[in-house]
């Protein structure tokens, strides 16, 4: 078997929406047409005010403040589903020299870290707005009262755009988190993750136009890898851009002699920019091959039943694992042998970079920034998006070549460390002192 194998892809079980829908000759029908056609003349009013608001903050706002000497503090928002996520991000920024603290505004619990101060809007107006209005309306209302002198937002919608907006009022530079890769903006945002305008469902020129504008007035953007820089720069975005993937801690993330259980493992939410359902396809033909090979979901979500479902029906029940959430993920993965991603989408992903450093070869889709630190046929392999034959064959590869296996996780290793955490917070003392 070659290191390349190539195969026809296969698009089954497919969850991905109008998009794909259209392109599979599917009617669409005429509710859910005008549906998204409502969802367009929102989402442009919606820049459209955006952007105006950002204007008059820039009227009306506080002329911009020098940055001290000493630290900076700097006030962030954002939605989290996991402490690994916050911590990734929020551990190496809080360490830096050139930060004094971190106030972080949030309706989820903030982890205990040094010089990180959880600010939670009050109970009531989150049951009067809703979570994230009350969320973004108790940044704005922090913001004014304590003036920190950066202030952040994770992801664009909406917490990117109110950083932007925010920080014209108040005389703060602002930063822009691009967690989610190029997939947040093109389009109009309808391929990113857990946000409005995927309900457009398909693309808006006026909609991405509106957000890169916005993007280009933030003071700084931050993507999680190279592939999102570029995005940017051949949209046109002049403004500064530099990359911060998150730090991971090696005391806890580090390789393990132990026997692993699993042969393969998958984490992450159920959710349908993660495309499960290939993952699950995928197993199905590696269990032609291997029948007693073990798989194992770690994560929760929307399409856990549906996916479960699917499992059974695909007659892998007995191969697959779903674990739901789980807070020792670092253990899972060291139950583990090869580490798999089939999103649509992804940025740099978090999890990935968590499983090469326990030592994981990963078989992930080539998308997003993951080329950035996957390098394919060494420690492990890109997959274009939904192909799950060829996802299987390169499984199978390193399943049955323990030499093989052994030598791309070594390397998988290796490559991770350049995102160790005290690598990080060097990185974010040189992006603070030229900020």
């Amino acid at each position: 078997m070659s290191d390349s194998p190539v195969v026809d892809t296969v698009e089954s079980h497919d969850m991905a929406g109008l998009g794909d829908s259209e392109q599979q000759g599917k009617p669409v029908s005429y509710r859910r047409k005008l549906r998204g056609l409502l969802w367009h003349f929102v989402a442009r009013q919606l820049m459209l005010l955006s952007n105006v608001a950002l204007v008059i903050a820039g009227w009306f706002g506080r002329r911009r403040r020098p940055l001290p000497d000493n630290a900076c503090e700097i006030m962030l928002t954002g939605r989290f589903d996991s402490d690994n996520w916050i911590l990734a991000h929020l551990v190496p920024l809080s360490a830096s020299k050139g930060c004094s603290r971190v106030l972080m505004v949030s309706t989820n619990p903030v982890p205990e870290i040094p010089k990180v101060f959880a600010i939670y809007p009050p109970k009531w107006l989150i049951k009067v707005l809703g979570a994230t209005q009350a969320r973004l309306l108790t940044f704005l209302w922090a913001a004014i009262r304590k003036r920190p002198d950066i202030v952040g937002g994770f992801h664009i919608m909406f917490n990117g755009i109110a950083a932007v907006i925010i920080g014209r009022l108040v005389g703060a530079r602002s930063m822009y988190f691009c967690v989610g890769g190029p997939a947040e903006i093109r389009d109009g945002g309808i391929h990113g993750a857990d946000n409005y305008f995927t309900k457009m469902e398909t693309a808006d020129s006026v909609v991405e136009k509106r957000l890169l504008e916005i993007v280009g007035k933030s003071d700084l953007v931050i993507t999680m890898g190279t592939k999102a820089v570029d995005f940017f720069r051949e949209k046109g975005v002049n403004t500064k851009i530099t990359v911060v993937s998150g730090g991971i801690k090696r005391t806890r993330f580090y390789p393990t002699n132990e026997a692993p259980l699993y042969g393969i493992i998958l984490t992450g939410r159920l959710v349908k920019i993660k495309r499960i359902d290939i993952f699950l396809n995928a197993v199905n033909y590696v269990a032609q091959r291997i029948p007693n090979v073990k798989a194992v979901i770690v994560g929760e979500g929307e399409l856990s039943d549906e996916l479960q479902r699917l499992s059974m029906n695909l007659g892998i029940e007995n191969n697959v694992k779903f674990t739901g959430y789980q807070d020792d993920i670092e253990s899972w993965l060291r139950k583990s042998k090869i580490f798999v991603l089939t999103s649509d989408s992804e940025g740099l992903s978090l999890s990935m970079m968590e499983a090469m450093m326990c030592g994981l070869p990963v078989v992930v889709s080539d998308v997003g920034d993951l080329g950035d630190l996957v390098e394919n046929g060494v420690n492990g392999y890109l997959i274009p998006r939904r192909s799950p034959e060829l996802l299987a064959n390169c499984l199978v590869q390193l399943l049955s070549d323990p030499g093989k296996l052994k030598a791309f996780s070594q390397a998988a290793h290796r490559s991770a460390m350049r995102y160790e955490k005290q690598v990080t917070i060097k990185r974010w003392d040189d992006i603070i002192t030229n900020c």
